[in-house]
């Protein structure tokens, strides 16, 4: 295989090899088959497939699910689904990380091929910018030190003035500070603070094989517009991805199946 990389550990050969993994299991429990549900027209995993597919940077991507009408739909929107992921690792509580070690490991072993880049990207946040994943990777090779870049955007709320309770029934603050009463501070004088969005994350191979985590230590951001900002757990999440999708307000990728 021309593309595989001779090891990850090794001088890195040019152009990058880029991995996309769209992560789409069968189960959901606040809306059924959320990824095969029609979004305006198209499954939601779709719009993560025809996101990925459009970036000139990535030059591979796949779908790890536990779902055979997953695979199938998704293999017709142009993705690769070389397995089906354990039923283990597609539980509610099931953590990140566990599915992308399995898909970078059997695509290790079976296939010898491992990427210098991985892009994550959940179908939950399907509404992204033209050329965000492109700028994401762009990002992240051109900051040799970093292990990530994840994409975030400035919050409504600052953590800064925000509660928790204590066990004796009072409020506390949620965060620890230097500031004296940052709750009440005017909000202009509190740090920035950046919520992440769930659009993108890109990996370095390393960072998940050899540094066992999905971020690493060295973090950079890519900012995501607040208008592109969905994130689909509720039916009214659902109703305003699709509206902001047919009214046409966004630049987005649209999704294409080859059996439509």
């Amino acid at each position: 295989m021309d593309s595989v990389v001779e090891g990850a550990n090794r001088e890195q050969t040019y152009p990058l090899e880029v991995l996309a993994i769209v992560q789409a299991r069968g189960g959901s429990k606040t809306i059924p088959r959320k990824n095969l549900r029609l979004l305006a027209g198209h499954p939601l995993v779709a719009y993560s497939i025809a996101s990925g597919l459009a970036a000139e940077s990535v030059t591979r991507l796949i779908v790890s699910t536990d779902d055979a009408e997953i695979a199938s739909v998704c293999k017709s929107y142009g993705a690769e689904v070389p397995f089906l992921r354990p039923t283990e690792l597609a539980e509610d509580a099931t953590p990140d990380l566990p599915l992308f070690q399995h898909a970078l490991d059997w695509l290790e072993n079976q296939q010898g091929y491992y990427p210098h880049l991985v892009v994550q990207l959940r179908p939950t946040s399907p509404l992204r910018p033209l050329d965000l994943v492109d700028r994401a990777i762009a990002t992240l090779i051109a900051s040799p030190r970093s292990d990530c870049v994840r994409g975030v955007t400035i919050p409504n709320q600052n953590p800064y003035k925000m509660w928790r309770t204590g066990e004796d029934g009072f409020l506390k603050p949620l965060l620890s500070s230097e500031f004296e009463e940052p709750y009440n501070m005017p909000r202009q004088h509190l740090p920035t603070v950046y919520w992440q969005t769930g659009h993108i994350d890109v990996i370095r191979y390393e960072t998940i094989v050899k540094g066992r985590s999905l971020t690493g230590e060295r973090v950079l951001p890519i900012m995501i517009d607040p208008l592109y900002w969905v994130d689909i757990d509720t039916e009214a999440d659902w109703t305003y991805a699709e509206w902001l999708i047919n009214s046409n307000r966004l630049p987005i990728h649209q999704p294409y199946s080859s059996t439509v």
